[in-house]
């Protein structure tokens, strides 16, 4: 099986199934000199893990981070470095009735149609367990990113109907959706409580707001920096569609509305809106990026569904197991972590952009 290795300069590679052992991530091209300490990890892993309330699963996975190689007396070392993340609560058992028949909404189907095997423990690769080393990764990403004034606040928007109204930053950690906004959290979790009641499931977005960036990271051609963030964000398997600025609604507007003015103040070039989301031709403008990412209904829901076995007969089920009626509370920080390691790659592709910047390198 391919694809799972993603970066060019700061490269990761992710292994381990929901119900195996452990899962983990390989993290090749981190710079020497970086301070790490597992509780950088950990705090990314902690947002990330189940359990932390109603509208998440109930596994219970502590998610705690091992840093096994590339680093030595708090420093990295410019080696690989091996994340493992022990799965310590499987409950295999709850998907026996799955070996047989397609889940609807999962990967079920094209695995088998691919491979002609599957592991229908959890979704094995297909697993939304597989981003732990994607976070893990995203940590370390934004932490380089940190060192040269990069930063990110990425939060919910909506939860099905229900969007924030207000925008209070320090909102975000205060309740169980990660929103905003205090009062549009609580009508969302009345939502969510009448989803459960139905046994059913909700979608909603969330926002990435990155600030700091620094203008001309990406190339115009095939590696623009909007695509290569909208590949890392829709590797996500929850994430059906993704924004840079305006989004959609550049398509409803007028080019002499949706163009960004240039000024210059105070001898400085900047831009009086921000529709293109901080990026222009696919290259970073200076502006804050603004990414929106999609995300759809958990597809494992208690009430029956039609579908159909392994060989064709027509069948119901009923999905057992432990599973979150919505995905977007935790997915928050997977959607920070696969920007956070798009825009490191696009930062080290960066360096070696001009011959200036080679120069002041070496002659220093």
């Amino acid at each position: 099986m391919s694809g799972s290795t993603y970066g060019n300069y700061f490269r990761i590679t992710t292994w381990g199934e929901s119900h195996g052992k452990a899962l983990g991530v390989v993290i090749d091209g981190c710079p020497a000199g970086l301070h790490l300490e597992e509780q950088d990890i950990q705090s990314f892993l902690n947002r990330r893990r189940p359990g932390q309330s109603r509208y998440t699963t109930s596994r219970k996975e502590g998610d705690q981070a091992e840093i096994l190689s590339g680093v030595f007396e708090g420093k990295t070392t410019g080696a690989p470095i091996s994340i493992l993340v022990r799965n310590e609560d499987q409950r295999s058992r709850d998907y026996g009735n799955l070996a047989v028949c397609y889940r609807p909404g999962h990967a079920d189907y094209t695995f088998d149609q691919k491979y002609g095997f599957r592991d229908y423990r959890g979704g094995g690769r297909s697993s939304g367990r597989e981003t732990l080393g994607r976070v893990a990764a995203g940590a370390i990403a934004a932490k380089i990113l940190s060192a040269v004034g990069i930063r990110f606040c990425t939060y919910t928007a909506s939860i099905g109907p229900v969007h924030i109204q207000e925008f209070h930053p320090e909102d975000i950690p205060q309740n169980p959706v990660f929103m905003p906004d205090n009062a549009a959290a609580a009508k969302a979790a009345a939502y969510l409580e009448d989803c459960i009641k139905k046994q059913d499931s909700s979608g909603g977005t969330i926002v990435c707001e990155i600030t700091g960036v620094p203008a001309g990271l990406g190339d115009p051609v095939f590696e623009k920096l909007d695509a290569n963030l909208a590949k890392a964000v829709m590797s996500i398997g929850a994430v059906k569609a993704v924004e840079i600025g305006d989004g959609i609604r550049a398509a409803a507007s007028n080019g002499s509305a949706n163009n960004d003015r240039f000024r210059n103040i105070n001898g400085r070039i900047t831009k009086m809106t921000n529709h293109a989301g901080g990026i222009l031709g696919g290259i970073s403008d200076g502006s804050p990026i603004c990414l929106r990412a999609s995300i759809k209904p958990t597809p494992s829901i208690s009430r029956p569904q039609e579908t159909v076995t392994q060989t064709g007969e027509e069948t119901a089920l009923t999905i057992n197991g432990r599973h979150d009626p919505v995905i977007v509370p935790r997915a928050v920080v997977v959607v920070e972590s696969m920007c956070a390691l798009a825009l490191t790659d696009a930062l080290f592709s960066n360096m070696s952009a001009t011959m200036d910047s080679v120069a002041a390198f070496y002659n220093k």
